[in-house]
């Protein structure tokens, strides 16, 4: 294979990108900048290179647009259900159970990994920060270690997978050539065992610190957290009615059978009526329709413009959160063959990255075990740009380009999601979501990433092993 200038422009803007993201920095510029002179010198013609930017930031939104919707609809529903008051009322009984520290360690894990697999954790933290976190502290949990449970239940398990809303497997599978389910079935199984090496080590290690009912010290923490939980209940008491009564139950229900039906309908009916990224329109139109209902129940005359903010407050949200991830993913389809063609207005596009990377095998050893410890390894360096997900198109299409006979690309894009989005998402870098967390929580955001640190790196390690061998 002979390599050509354009080849070489697009492993030095590649190697340029992640140097970028090392140093914490915007990497939108030179993904733009590298498209255009690399589109430009592939048709030798700079009317082509700027048609072509312009088209690889229409295909990237094309194929990511369904996210945006995805996102957008599902926080509208969640600050609908804040309007009735339902948000509050759904967790409150989970407090009951948190009897002592323990308990509520592992509480806090499992309703932050469910309402973070639904809404994602940045719109829930508040939520479970403001209900659950002063209910935990006062069985006897530290601040410290409530911060932890719910960024790695959060920010680390639930988001790596993206199961539900499926942003993350949508942004690694056209990159990779694979579908979206591939990617987001094994990413489930992975997020499952690094979440679980994770949040079972991070409570081996945290659990001498955990108090009893009647320490002194619990009121200490609680005195971080009053301004708060005052101002989160006073909030939205007047809106604590019937309504909020009926959505508290109908929401959690409607999406638990959302979860039945598509799990009945992967492992036993395989109808293919959920095929791709098919389960995610599913909860997305259920959202849409959940959407309505509470906006019609909390005001019945303003029901069409209370539906528009919501709307638009998610459509806002979405592009803040998703908006720069269009021209970095456009410069990584570039490198693919399946979208390159579409991108630089040919029938068959180059296989840039693809071509790269297969003439450099010669000089590496072939093995399985490299290359999935190698791609997360990079997930995790294009984590560090505090996103996580501006990373997956390049893990993406390097998943495809690192493919084996005894490692396929969905495989290897699942793992360099993990490195990713466990890093950026808001686990072991301080200047992610984690944040939010650390601010709710009272605590330092520096000591919470010391504590989440090793069990994230121990849990991505064994899964890497566990996925190479045995998925």
């Amino acid at each position: 294979m002979e390599l050509t200038i354009a080849h070489l422009l697009y492993g030095l803007f590649t190697l340029l990108i992640i140097m970028t993201m090392i140093f914490r920095k915007g990497v939108v510029l030179p993904t733009l900048l590298g498209t255009f002179i690399i589109a430009w010198v592939y048709k030798g013609s700079v009317v082509g290179g700027f048609t072509s930017i312009f088209h690889a930031n229409l295909v990237a939104a094309q194929e990511l647009f369904s996210i945006f919707l995805i996102i957008t609809f599902m926080l509208a529903l969640l600050h609908s259900l804040r309007d009735l008051g339902a948000d509050r009322r759904m967790i409150q009984p989970i407090q009951k159970l948190m009897v002592n520290g323990h308990i509520s360690f592992f509480v806090l894990v499992a309703v932050t990994y469910i309402i973070s697999l639904f809404f994602w954790p940045t719109p829930a933290v508040p939520l479970i920060c403001a209900l659950l976190v002063p209910a935990a502290i006062r069985a006897g949990l530290p601040a410290m270690t409530a911060a932890v449970a719910i960024a790695l239940a959060g920010q680390g398990m639930a988001l790596s997978s993206d199961y539900i809303v499926q942003v993350a497997p949508s942004l690694s599978a056209p990159a990779a050539g694979v579908d979206v389910e591939s990617i987001a079935d094994k990413a489930f199984v992975m997020s499952w065992i690094s979440g679980g090496v994770a949040i079972l080590l991070a409570y081996l290690l945290n659990r001498k610190s955990i108090r009893s009912k009647d320490d002194p010290l619990n009121e200490k923490d609680l005195k971080t957290l009053q301004t708060t939980e005052e101002s989160t209940n006073k909030v939205r008491t007047a809106h604590l009615t019937t309504w909020s009564k009926i959505f508290a139950i109908l929401v959690p229900l409607s999406l638990l059978i959302v979860v039945i039906y598509m799990m009945y309908n992967k492992l036993f009916a395989q109808s293919g009526d959920l095929v791709g990224g098919d389960g995610a329109a599913f909860v997305g139109g259920v959202a849409v329709i959940l959407l309505l209902l509470s906006t019609v129940a909390f005001g019945r005359h303003h029901a069409l413009d209370y539906i528009s903010n919501h709307i638009t407050e998610g459509f806002v949200f979405a592009f803040k959160a998703m908006g720069p991830v269009i021209p970095i993913a456009g410069f990584f389809f570039l490198g693919s063959p399946e979208l390159s063609g579409k991108i630089l207005g040919v029938e068959e596009g180059p296989a840039l990255l693809f071509d790269l990377v297969t003439a450099t095998q010669e000089f590496l050893p072939q093995s399985a075990l490299l290359a999935g410890l190698s791609i997360l390894v990079i997930g995790i360096i294009t984590g560090l740009d505090g996103s996580g997900f501006s990373g997956l198109p390049l893990t993406g299409a390097l998943a495809a380009s690192l493919e084996t006979a005894s490692i396929d690309a969905s495989t290897l894009a699942a793992i360099g999601q993990m490195g990713a989005i466990w890093t950026g998402g808001g686990t072991i870098i301080a200047w992610s979501s984690l944040i939010a967390i650390a601010g709710f929580c009272g605590v330092s955001v520096m000591d919470l990433v010391r504590k989440n640190f090793f069990p994230v790196i121990i849990g991505l390690t064994i899964m890497t092993f566990i996925a190479v061998f045995f998925l």
